[in-house]
């Protein structure tokens, strides 16, 4: 069970988060390089609290008025981060996440995609008994609507309120959020886990953190085709979940042994189509949208039947 950050009251409004809020001290690995120069400026600008970065050999140099160092632990050491976004090229990635393992951070966001699965084995090993959790790789990261963004989502499509979303697909995270906030319906935290075979927190992991949060009242889950976690999460929502949730399932078309833009999303061995998933999902009392433009309105149709409708509205 993974602990709640939920930040201190505030006169405008609800207070509403897992894993990262207004108070969140974070770094950016990588921060010299230009796709994490532009993404640690969105970060900025949202309000997220950027405290560091860090570029081997580029220590004592600033970016966006944010300090870099050589390494995760001294960014820690002179910032007190808690957490970290990883924008480092694929080659390097797997390194600069047990880095940040080893320096003890809270938490830990790794947008870099391409990373090869047998890095992310040895990262999964390394990783175990250890505190870090780690979200990703190859996901768009985390939001706390209108307190903080770690990662490469657009933050202007986020309204604070108390839906929570989880997706392994980036885009479409986004156009749920999207559909949500123009229903008028706001979201606690939108978490991208990523499309690839092995990476850190699973569907059951934030799905408890969201069973716990006291103001996230429903879930948005995203899945697509490959693998088993979907169903996995089906049955823990069955057998634990005490708020409604509704689902949608990527790839309904895509043929047998065909990889479709995620490395995780294939069908191989009869294992990981979208019909079983939404049979399970189904079984298991998840509603799941028919299409990509109907996750907003069957969620909004949920919450009707369920009687929370009107607390889910931002006024």
């Amino acid at each position: 069970m993974f602990p709640i950050c939920m930040p201190g009251k505030e006169e405008r409004g609800i207070d509403v988060s897992i894993f990262v809020n207004k108070e969140t001290k974070v770094i950016v690995q990588g921060i010299t390089g230009s796709t994490a120069l532009f993404h640690t400026k969105q970060m900025l600008e949202y309000g997220t609290k950027i405290v560091g970065g860090t570029s081997p050999g580029k220590g004592g140099l600033e970016v966006e008025g944010v300090p870099v160092f050589n390494t995760v632990q001294e960014a820690v050491r002179e910032t007190g981060a808690t957490a970290s976004v990883i924008y480092v090229p694929a080659p390097f990635a797997a390194d600069a996440i047990m880095e940040a393992v080893e320096a003890e951070l809270d938490l830990v966001i790794c947008i870099t995609e391409h990373i090869p699965v047998l890095d992310m084995v040895k990262v999964k090993r390394y990783m175990e008994g250890k505190k870090t959790k780690l979200i990703g790789p190859n996901c768009p990261g985390v939001i706390t609507a209108e307190e903080c963004k770690i990662g490469i989502m657009p933050g202007y499509i986020h309204k604070k309120g108390h839906i929570g979303v989880v997706s392994r697909s980036g885009t479409l995270t986004y156009e749920a959020v999207h559909q949500l906030t123009q229903a008028g319906i706001g979201q606690s935290t939108a978490v991208g886990i990523g499309g690839d075979p092995v990476h850190g927190l699973s569907f059951v992991d934030v799905l408890k953190a969201f069973n716990d949060d006291p103001e996230t009242y429903a879930v948005i889950m995203i899945g697509e085709i490959g693998g088993n976690a979907e169903e996995e999460a089906a049955v823990w929502v069955r057998d634990h979940m005490k708020k409604p949730v509704v689902g949608f399932i990527g790839g309904r078309t895509a043929p047998p042994g065909k990889r479709m833009g995620h490395a995780g999303a294939i069908i191989s061995g009869g294992v990981g189509s979208a019909e079983e998933k939404i049979r399970i999902m189904n079984e298991c009392g998840i509603t799941v949208a028919p299409t990509p433009a109907e996750m907003g309105s069957t969620l909004i149709k949920v919450l009707k039947e369920r009687g929370i409708y009107e607390k889910c509205k931002t006024h």
